[in-house]
Formats: structure tokens, C-alpha cells, sequence
């Protein structure tokens, strides 16, 4: 069995099953797939995505501001945010962390935003859910000064293998998506081989970035089968060990997901 990690299931391209989000659940359950995590983005989509979590036993959910949805001169207040975490399937915070790639002039915006996710991952001992694009130091400064018991995960992880082993030693886990199927993704594949077997997840980050041979189309939680296999390949591991691992993974990292065993 595979646990999509991370997927925004509120937002899918669902014109490859005629618009139907439960065949394209369906879909993904056929390819083994038994559980998905439903990422919260910004205050808009938390009620979408706890009725999501709410309408299907096999999905859980998150929720928080993503860096680039922290709207100028206000980072979400800090009692929203503990109100949302108090849902029985909200089992994680975020996503939140930092991206200044696109917004290098919100650093200090985004910072704000962070540090709050973390308090309320001190709060609630719920683990956090990070996105870290161009930001490398600000975020391992963070999650230092946060120091969470619980830790967390670097999702969609595209740095190097020195933030990688950073974030390890302090507790957090790595979640690989489609982009180490890409042809330009070399050094991605070199962290991909060296990060712990029980330390690893796999999402799909869908309706973007589809992995191999789906590149450039509608990404779908059917395609983590596609993620899996390939890290298996790369990691010289036997696929069905590598989902059960990456399944026990999960289910170690978020123990309150309702996940069937």
C-alpha cells in the first residue's frame, strides 16, 4: 500500500475521469494507493479541504498558509489557526515555510507566517508540512530556533543533499515527488539515493508537477505509483518493501491519520 503524502485534492484537473473526483480516487485506490493527505494552502480552502476529509475515510488533511498565499501585512492570526487544528482529520500544519523565489521581497512577511505554524506545532504537538524554495538558510534557522519535538516534513524536497542532512539531524523527514523523474534532476536522484529508508515519503504534489512519462499533463494521486516505482529503481529497493516502508513512514510522522492497516 502507498500513502500519497501530499496532494491538493481540492484543486485537481479532473478531466481524465469525466470530472469525478471519486473515480479519480478510485483510480488511484485500483494502483494501490490507500490513503491520502489533503494539503490546506490559505484560510479560503480550509473548510474545502475538511470537507474533503470529512466525506472520505481514507483521507486526512492539513491546514495552513502556504508562504505565497500570506497576504501583505497580515500573517494568519494564531487562534484561526488553533480553531482549524482542533478537526479530528486535520492531523498536520501547513503547508508553511518559506519561498523566495517568487517573493524575495516577502521574506519578512513569510518569516512571520512561519514562526506562527511553529508555534502552534509547539502548541498541538501536530507534526508541520514545510515548502522551502530559494531559502535554504531562513528555513533551517527557523526550524532550529523552533526546535520541535515532532518535527516534520520538507515536501516536494529540490535542495541539495547538505540541507537534506541538516533537516535529518534535526528530526524532519523528506518527501520526494515527480521531479526526481525529471531528465535534469541529477542532483535531486543523488539526495533521493542517500536519504534513509525510514525517513522518506512520497507524494504526488498533484494537479502539478506529474512525474515521467505524465510531465506536462494534469498531475493525479495515481501517479504516486509512478514516484514509488522509480525510487524503489533508483534505490536498488523491492517496490512492494519500499511502499510498505514508505506507508509505515507516514503513519509514524502523522500518528493521528486514519490510516487502514
Amino acid at each position: 500500500m502507498l500513502v500519497d503524502s501530499h496532494c491538493h485534492l481540492d484543486r485537481l484537473d479532473l478531466a481524465a475521469h469525466d470530472g469525478s473526483l471519486d473515480a479519480a480516487l478510485d483510480a488511484a485506490r485500483q494502483r494501490g494507493v490507500g490513503h491520502f493527505l489533503c494539503i490546506g494552502v490559505s484560510a479560503d480552502n480550509a473548510a474545502d479541504v475538511k470537507a474533503l476529509a470529512e466525506r472520505y475515510a481514507d483521507v486526512d488533511c492539513s491546514v495552513g498558509v502556504h508562504p505565497l498565499d500570506v497576504q501583505p501585512g497580515a500573517a494568519p492570526a494564531l487562534d484561526w489557526l488553533l480553531h482549524e487544528l482542533n478537526h479530528p482529520k486535520v492531523v498536520a500544519i501547513g503547508e508553511t515555510g518559506l519561498d523566495y523565489h517568487y517573493e524575495p521581497e516577502a521574506a519578512e512577511l513569510q518569516q512571520a507566517s512561519f514562526r506562527l505554524h511553529l508555534q502552534a506545532a509547539q502548541q498541538t504537538g501536530k507534526p508541520v508540512i514545510i515548502h522551502t524554495r530559494g531559502a535554504r538558510a531562513d528555513t533551517l534557522e527557523l526550524l532550529r530556533e523552533a526546535a520541535l519535538p515532532q518535527a516534520g516534513v520538507l515536501h516536494c524536497f529540490t535542495e541539495d543533499w547538505d540541507m537534506a542532512k541538516a533537516a535529518l539531524d534535526m528530526g524532519y523527514y523528506i518527501s520526494l515527488s515527480g521531479i526526481v523523474t525529471f531528465r535534469n534532476a541529477d542532483a535531486l536522484r543523488d539526495v533521493a539515493s542517500k536519504v534513509p529508508a525510514d525517513r522518506l515519503l512520497v507524494e504526488t504534489d498533484s494537479p502539478y508537477l506529474a512525474p515521467i512519462p505524465y510531465r506536462g499533463k494534469p498531475n493525479l494521486p495515481q501517479y504516486v505509483r509512478e514516484v514509488a516505482e522509480f525510487l524503489a529503481m533508483l534505490r536498488g529497493e523491492n517496490y512492494e518493501r519500499f511502499a510498505e516502508q514508505t506507508t509505515e513512514n507516514f503513519k509514524r510522522l502523522f500518528p493521528l491519520a486514519h490510516v487502514k492497516t
